[in-house]
């Protein structure tokens, strides 16, 4: 699995509107200067965020976007499946609802499908337990601890 652009410039978006939360609307060009992304395409990702309810715009000399929530609230798997829709390694971990392609039909006897289930849940879960709020905190630099893998029977 490979984090496109979108991704990526979406979760660094929303970090430059956290560090600038409660201050004020941020305008694109800010944004875009501050961060180094396209003002275009960064156009084309705070709609995706905005139509996600994430951010709001306000028009005017002194408009710009600004966090409908606080950052604490935001997490940075919020921000990924807004951006890149459901994390699935494979594509038969994605349900009919999230996908054109049909269920695989060896999906109920497949010997791999529980361990990609189990990647997909470890990604979601540590995706999720990271917000906004604790970037900011650290610089852009998440203090996570990573349980250690539990010992294997010899």
């Amino acid at each position: 699995m490979k984090l496109s652009t979108r991704g990526r410039y979406g979760v660094t978006a929303m970090y430059e509107l956290a560090l600038n939360y409660g201050k004020g609307p941020l305008s694109l060009r800010t944004i875009a200067a501050k961060q180094d992304i396209s003002d275009n395409y960064l156009e084309q990702l705070i709609c995706s965020l905005r139509n996600a309810g994430l951010v709001k715009s306000t028009r005017g000399a002194q408009g710009g976007y600004v966090l409908t929530k606080d950052p604490a609230h935001i997490t940075i798997g919020d921000i990924i499946t807004i951006m890149e829709g459901p994390i699935a390694l494979v594509d038969c971990l994605l349900n009919d609802a999230d996908s054109k392609s049909q269920v695989c039909k060896k999906a109920g006897k497949c010997v791999t499908r529980g361990v990609w289930e189990r990647v997909c849940q470890s990604i979601s879960d540590v995706l999720d337990s990271i917000t906004l709020a604790d970037l900011c905190k650290n610089n852009g630099q998440p203090t996570i601890t990573v349980a250690p893998p539990e010992a294997k029977e010899a």
